[in-house]
């Protein structure tokens, strides 16, 4: 039995003497100071689908999941639950949960396909995406949105492999002022990047996540790679491509909130 298991057991007992002892009825909504929300999150790649559909473009976890031998059930995003058509409905279960708030992730690709301004804005993205905004916040919901979760343009780590690469910097810098242009005006709540050490250490150090770089001799047994250096120099631009954001949201967007 590995460490995992056991912490989930013993959680386990845990609640159920929380249970048996009646805890549970003086612990409910009201137990929360005024304002507190109550909320679900997603990411774009694990619950969207439609990876080529109206436009968008491929990112890394396309490519990483129909690479043989990187997941080892060969599952891939491609349906999901397919939010993308069923998001209304979705939406409308979160309500009925009674949750006040629904974070979800915009797919870079899906803006700017081939991660730069200079390929154009897809406007087929964008609408869905005010969609979504508009039917969370028709449900009642607060819209928080993370702007990265994991799902690089692939055009762009082809072109200078990412986030390996300063490059990336003024690259995410135009895809974000494209979110804050188009969806700023009924979204408050924004996240940059979404667990930045679990991106850059299972991309580059492990290689069990996209983009599957490594040492030879790490878990991810990759092609390329150095996990002694690279998941530092990821760390590195993301933190710059961070700070670039926040700089363009103090300046710009300042009545807006980010994470």
């Amino acid at each position: 039995m590995n460490m995992f298991s056991i912490r989930n057991i013993l959680l386990l007992i845990v609640f159920v003497a929380f249970l048996d002892h009646g805890a549970c009825s003086a612990f409910n909504r009201s137990s929360f100071p005024a304002g507190f929300l109550f909320g679900v999150g997603s990411a774009a790649y694990q619950y969207e689908g439609a990876p080529t559909e109206d436009g968008k473009g491929p990112s890394i976890w396309d490519t990483f999941t129909h690479t043989p031998g990187k997941i080892l059930d060969n599952s891939n995003g491609d349906v999901t639950e397919d939010f993308y058509h069923r998001y209304k409905e979705d939406i409308g279960n979160v309500k009925k949960m009674g949750m006040d708030s629904f974070r979800f992730s915009i797919s870079w690709p899906r803006i700017l396909p081939n991660g730069s301004l200079s390929g154009g804005i897809n406007r087929k993205g964008v609408d869905h995406y005010n969609n979504v905004i508009n039917e969370v916040i028709a449900n009642g919901l607060k819209p928080f949105v993370t702007l990265f979760h994991w799902d690089l343009p692939q055009a762009l780590e082809d072109k200078y492999l990412g986030f390996l690469s300063t490059l990336l910097v003024e690259d995410y810098v135009n895809y974000v002022d494209v979110c804050f242009k188009e969806f700023g005006d009924r979204v408050k709540h924004w996240v940059t990047f979404n667990e930045p050490i679990v991106f850059c250490s299972g991309g580059y150090a492990s290689g069990t996540s996209a983009q599957g770089r490594c040492s030879p001799w790490e878990a991810g047994k990759c092609s390329a790679g150095d996990s002694a250096t690279e998941p530092y120099i990821c760390a590195h631009n993301l933190l710059l491509s961070h700070g670039a954001a926040v700089k363009l949201y103090k300046e710009n967007i300042k009545e807006f909130k980010m994470a």
